[in-house]
């Protein structure tokens, strides 16, 4: 399984030119837990974002993330059915995982998807805080069948908290 943070950073590269046209700034996550697309870094401050949809990309490698040219770049409007990853209000770091009970079982750090960067979210990767990643590492938990991305939470079945692994994170992250 491969990280979403991974995706983060990389170029953006042309097929058609070898061109480089930016650096993934975001993800999308559409209510189906798929990646619709990524969002460039701007060009300048005052810039418009740049999305590309998920369709729209060759390939998402370890390196760089390719598209065929660069007419597949839009100028990024709201997508109000979708999440952004990282940042904006609806974003789905740092949201509490709750079971329908009322159980935390942790603040969602990231999102791991298949090993062949495949579009759909299969886990979370999930924190306690601070101190307890540090004592007991952060916790895995698979794709449950059914999760509501909340604007306060994400809500999960009841028995998600018997499913929630430790995972093993190596010290050079």
């Amino acid at each position: 399984m491969r990280r979403a943070h991974e995706l983060i950073g990389l170029p953006v590269v042309t097929v058609e030119s070898g061109k480089q046209v930016g650096e993934v700034k975001d993800l999308l996550i559409d209510p189906t837990w798929n990646i619709s697309g990524i969002i460039l870094e701007a060009k300048t401050w005052f810039s418009s974002l740049r999305y590309i949809s998920w369709e729209g990309i060759v390939s998402a490698g370890e390196d760089a993330i390719t598209i065929p040219n660069d007419s597949v770049i839009c100028e990024f409007g709201q997508k109000n059915e979708c999440h952004a990853f990282l940042e904006g209000s609806d974003k789905i770091k740092g949201l509490p995982v709750l079971t329908v009970g009322g159980h935390e079982l942790g603040v969602v750090e990231d999102v791991y998807l298949n090993q062949n960067w495949g579009k759909q979210i299969v886990g979370y990767e999930l924190s306690e805080g601070f101190i307890s990643d540090l004592k007991e590492g952060r916790k895995w938990l698979p794709m449950p069948e059914s999760a509501t991305m909340g604007e306060d939470a994400i809500i999960v079945p009841g028995h998600c908290a018997q499913e929630v692994e430790e995972l093993f994170v190596s010290k050079e992250e």
